[in-house]
This record gives C-alpha cells, structure tokens and sequence, in this order.
C-alpha cells in the first residue's frame, strides 16, 4: 500500500474528513439514533463487499445517540493509504445518501510525558495503564482496544521545576485558528509557535502547557 504525505491527502478534497496524522476521521450528526445505526449498517456492508482481509480497510464505528464517528486510522500502518481515501469517498457517499453530511470538526488526542528515562518509566505506565507497546514509531504505549488515548515519551531534560505531562490535540488545521482564539478568551496564551504549523505550544493563566497539532509541516 502506498502511504500518502500530507500534502497528497489533503490534494484528494476530502471534504468533511480530517486529517490527524495517523489516519482520517470524520463525525456525522444525525438527526436520530435509528438513522445512525442505519449508516453503521451501511457503511458494515460496504466494508465487508470491499474484502477488509485484503485491503485492510476495517474502520473504526462509534454510534452515539446524536452522531457516529467514523476512524480510518492504526491497523498498524503509519498512515494515510489510496485505500483510506477511496474508502472515505465511499463514505461519504453513503452519509449523503442518508441526509447527512461528513464533519472535519474532531480531534484526536495523545498523552505525552516529557522525560529525561523514558526506558525507566515506559514499563510501568503500560502496566499501569494495562496498555501495550506500538511499534513502529517513536516510544509509546496504546490501549489494544484503541478506545483510550495513547501516552508518547518525549525527550526533556532533568532540571527542575519542570512539567511532565501535556495533551497533544491534533486537529483538522482549518480549526486551529479557532481554538487558539477561544484559548487565547478563556485567559490563555501561545507560549511557543516556532513549530508551526506543525504545533503550537499553548498554556493556561499557570503556564500549564499543551500542544495543538496538525499533520502539516511533517512531511
């Protein structure tokens, strides 16, 4: 399979769909929970025709009583394939069909403990977590279910004080604007946009620290 850059998958116009780095996701309101059970059928069907044990192609369906969330993303794969986009334009058929529409306003999001061990630590946090080792890629553990967010180590130093933990919020990057908007009126500030647009590093009235991420700029 052919992994796209991001700049490939974001030529494909999938309209309603975001990327967030490891795969696609997308969120459709519905108007009632029967009508979403009714678009997880279809779109089980359309996955099954497909041959999911050959392409790979088994998304993940959330119904909610107001919406589904759709993932294509893991697997194993470190991203984005040909495969994901025509299964994503399939979609997208289907939720059209059903009065719907695809909504690129979701975030995906990851623990990150910043660590000058992270070989000392990792251990316990996968068993405290009950979680497991993802490979390939940088250190991290994730939940065999994939229903938790994933905890990454990332490099610090040791000097103190110093702050361990941050989120990690990947968004579609038509949203970040927003939200650093609304971070910045809720008494917030950009602590560091040297590493856009690939992050921005914000934090709250303390100077507690998080990230908000996108898949540009990373390939």
């Amino acid at each position: 399979m052919r992994i796209l850059t991001g700049q490939q998958v974001a030529a494909e116009g999938l309209e309603g769909w975001a990327h967030l780095g490891n795969g696609l996701y997308t969120r459709v309101t519905t108007p009632d929970f029967a009508t979403g059970l009714e678009l997880v059928d279809a779109v089980g069907a359309a996955v099954i025709a497909s041959e999911p044990e050959r392409t790979g192609l088994q998304p993940d369906l959330s119904l909610h009583a107001t919406h589904v969330d759709i993932a294509l993303a893991g697997r194993g794969l470190p991203g984005v394939t040909d495969e994901d986009v025509a299964l994503a334009r399939a979609i997208t058929g289907l939720v059209t069909a059903a009065g719907c529409r695809p909504e690129a306003s979701v975030t995906r999001i990851n623990l990150a403990l910043d660590t000058p061990g992270t070989d000392g630590v990792l251990p316990f946090w996968r068993a405290f977590l009950g979680y497991e080792n993802r490979r390939p890629g940088p250190p991290m553990v994730r939940d065999p279910a994939g229903r938790l967010p994933s905890v990454w180590f990332q490099p610090s130093g040791g000097e103190e004080p110093r702050q361990r933990w941050h989120l990690d919020v990947w968004l579609d990057p038509a949203q970040v604007q927003g939200r650093i908007d609304a971070c910045l009126a809720a008494g917030g500030r950009v602590d560091d946009d040297s590493g856009a647009p690939a992050f921005w590093v914000l934090a709250d009235a303390e100077g507690n620290r998080s990230c908000l991420a996108t898949w540009q700029g990373r390939d």
